[in-house]
């Protein structure tokens, strides 16, 4: 079930301190770059980090979560996508992804970054509507590229 994740409750907070440390391991492996932002969070960091989390929860505990920030008052950026490897192929992501956009079905743009070669992500964000409008190359041989998903009201 998908609800929202207060970063004032500190059990939560360290779930999602958890949850990206396992699942973003994961992904660094996946593209090779070990120093993916959210491997660097500490707790007092993720705290204080400014995002909406949104968490899939079952008997207390957080299997997946998705994280969101506001760029404007037109645009939305998808900051963090998790879910515990544990918990894969589950549709865990895909109800994540369909409550964000239900959520804030008013915005106009939905922007996400993700590594190229992260090929569960981008498989993902492209079965949402995300469409890539850019690449970068943030460290030697590692690509990110950017997506934007543009809401039709």
């Amino acid at each position: 079930m998908v609800t929202i994740c207060s970063l004032k409750d500190d059990d939560i907070v360290g779930q999602i301190w958890r949850l990206q440390h396992v699942a973003y391991r994961l992904e660094a492996e996946r593209i090779g770059f070990a120093e993916i932002p959210p491997l660097m969070d500490t707790f007092d960091t993720l705290k204080s980090c400014g995002e909406s989390f949104y968490g899939w929860m079952e008997d207390g505990e957080l299997l997946g979560a998705l994280a969101v920030k506001a760029e404007s008052p037109d645009s939305l950026t998808l900051t963090r996508m998790m879910v515990h490897p544990g918990h894969f192929r589950k549709g865990i992501a895909d109800s994540l992804m369909k409550h964000v956009l239900n959520e804030y079905r008013n915005i106009s743009l939905f922007i996400v970054s993700t590594g190229t070669l992260n090929a569960p992500a981008t498989a993902l964000y492209q079965k949402h509507g995300f469409r890539p409008v850019s690449a970068a190359e943030v460290a030697p041989g590692v690509e990110l590229t950017t997506y934007h998903f543009h809401n039709v009201k």
